[in-house]
């Protein structure tokens, strides 16, 4: 893989996990959870699809190589 794709995927992921933090914050705090509560629920939802992607990530590779 060439540099520029990597970097292109990385942005790709890290946009689309914080896409799902802040929606899992915003759902927090609609539902009537307190700040710290909702950023607990939202920093959450990020390490979720970031260690999702890693997941995915490594076992692509393994079957790519």
């Amino acid at each position: 893989m060439t540099v520029p794709v990597v970097l292109l995927a990385i942005a790709l992921v890290a946009v689309v996990a914080l896409l799902a933090a802040a929606g899992a914050g915003k759902l927090a705090r609609m539902d009537g959870a307190t700040y710290p509560t909702a950023l607990t629920r939202a920093a959450t939802a990020f390490a979720a699809v970031i260690t999702l992607t890693a997941a995915v990530a490594a076992a692509l590779e393994g079957l790519l190589t």
